[in-house]
């Protein structure tokens, strides 16, 4: 009698069409050094900010890019661009990286006195200048806080320090960027500590945030052959899954005229379809930015404007920049036909011609070796690594179901519902998923592995536009016109 029911009852089915899960586009994961010893910040951990406020509190910040990169990237990102998320990963250690300075007098002014924004809170040490037995007293005596560039120690009321006094001696350690190694920026798994560091945490990234970044960046950095290696193996597969973009930067200190790139490139191996490699520099006032870092602004602004897609190619879209130089603040000045040149060799670099400085180049680092249009063309690249994002994302939670007819349809329907509607909003110019036998054998099939083929074609870039022009002689007739 266990069956027998008497009155109504409802009860619910999976719906067959799966929503679909879409994958950030342009999000940014940045390794490099910061000044986190002025906000207690953390070393070699993932730190997600989506504002500007957000990351000076999580990172310190200076003007000062060439010992602090990472400033650089929240400058740019947030300020000029307005994009976020972004991830950066600090490696320099405050606790490893920093030497002692000899205790020498400094001046008081108004109770007040400059250390360098690099000297360290906790190691600074006080004395009466002419008097070295006598020291004085952390927030008894003085007080130190970071602001505007400089560690200021303030003389307190009340404490030790005689109103008089016009020297202090002070002694303190300060960090050295200069003393991050490159296979720190690099990372790995230290065996002893079982700790992660570098490069390396980009896997981390998606299991702690659920985002998983597709531009990898390390100004300063990505010039140096290893680093460049690295930065390409892990936009190859991040989670074993994903595919990003790493964005490499010429070193402009070696190479000054845009002719020597492409040998440059050769030397490198920089030759893949997730490299995107950019020269020179460029300018905005008096801060100078890798390319690579305001590309990858670029990039992600275009990708918020078409609604998180990277259906659109970053060229010929504007920079924030006025001027392109080289390391050493020289100025770089291209016309159509050198940066042409350069963008035939695989290289993205920036072009004054109509209206400011813009980003120009359609090619990732694998043209001209490799011309298949899915690897080569940047917007394209980045759409097939954002559909196939995507499609992890979405049917990852299909995983170990039932291989039945029903499993098939739901993922093939509402593939093709996604695919089709990506073509009506015009990011794909056609699109459409089939499983077919001949991709699933009978033993495939019964060992639980299916395939799905996806058809698509992303738009490519209106890379060369020709007008012909032609007198055409029949329209003299006009001049017999009434």
């Amino acid at each position: 009698m266990s069956n027998f029911y008497h009155g109504a009852k409802a009860r619910q089915v999976a719906t067959s069409v799966s929503t679909p899960v879409t994958a950030n586009s342009g999000v940014v994961f940045a390794v490099g050094t910061a000044p986190v010893h002025t906000v207690g910040g953390q070393v070699n951990t993932p730190i997600m900010a989506s504002t500007y406020e957000e990351a000076v509190a999580a990172l310190g910040y200076s003007d000062d890019w060439g010992k602090y990169s990472l400033c650089e990237v929240i400058y740019s990102q947030f300020q000029l661009y307005n994009v976020a998320p972004v991830f950066f990963v600090n490696v320099l250690d405050p606790d490893k990286h920093k030497k002692a300075v000899a205790a020498s007098d400094f001046d008081l002014l108004d109770g007040k006195t400059l250390l360098p924004l690099e000297a360290i809170i906790e190691s600074v040490t006080v004395k009466a200048a002419g008097n070295e037995s006598t020291e004085y007293t952390a927030n008894v005596d003085y007080g130190l806080f970071y602001e505007s560039g400089n560690l200021v120690l303030e003389v307190l009321e009340g404490g030790a320090i005689p109103e008089s006094e016009t020297k202090l001696n002070i002694a303190y350690e300060q960090v050295d960027p200069s003393k991050v190694a490159d296979a720190e920026i690099i990372g790995g798994f230290n065996i002893s500590t079982k700790k992660t560091s570098g490069f390396e945490l980009v896997d981390s990234v998606y299991p702690k945030y659920s985002i998983a970044p597709d531009i990898l960046i390390c100004p300063g950095w990505s010039h140096k052959t290893e680093i460049a290696a690295i930065l390409n193996a892990k936009a190859q597969s991040i989670n074993g899954l994903f595919e990003a973009k790493a964005l490499i930067d010429v070193d402009t200190a070696a190479v000054t005229y845009y002719s020597d790139v492409p040998e440059w490139k050769k030397q490198q191996n920089i030759n893949s379809k997730t490299q995107i490699l950019c020269f020179p520099m460029v300018k905005l006032g008096d801060k100078v930015f890798h390319l690579s870092t305001q590309a990858a602004g670029l990039m992600g602004k275009v990708d918020t404007d078409n609604g998180g897609c990277p259906c659109d190619s970053p060229s010929n879209k504007l920079l924030q920049a006025n001027a392109a130089v080289l390391v050493d603040g020289s100025e770089v000045l291209l016309d159509l036909q050198q940066a042409n040149y350069l963008n035939s060799n695989g290289i993205v670099t920036v072009l004054n011609l109509m209206g400011g400085f813009s980003l120009w180049g359609n090619q990732t680092a694998c043209f001209p070796s490799n011309t298949d249009v899915k690897d080569y063309f940047i917007s394209v690249s980045r759409m097939f690594g954002w559909v196939a994002s995507s499609v992890i994302l979405t049917y990852w939670s299909k995983i170990d179901k039932r291989l039945d007819r029903r499993l098939i349809d739901n993922i093939a329907d509402s593939l093709n519902i996604w695919l089709n509607g990506l073509v009506s909003e015009e990011k794909l110019l056609g699109g459409r998923v089939e499983f077919r036998e001949s991709e699933n054998s009978q033993v495939a099939l019964m060992a639980g592995k299916a395939v799905f083929h996806i058809f698509m074609t992303p738009a490519s870039p209106a890379q060369e536009i020709e007008f012909v022009l032609e007198y055409d002689v029949e329209y003299t007739s006009a001049l017999f016109a009434g």
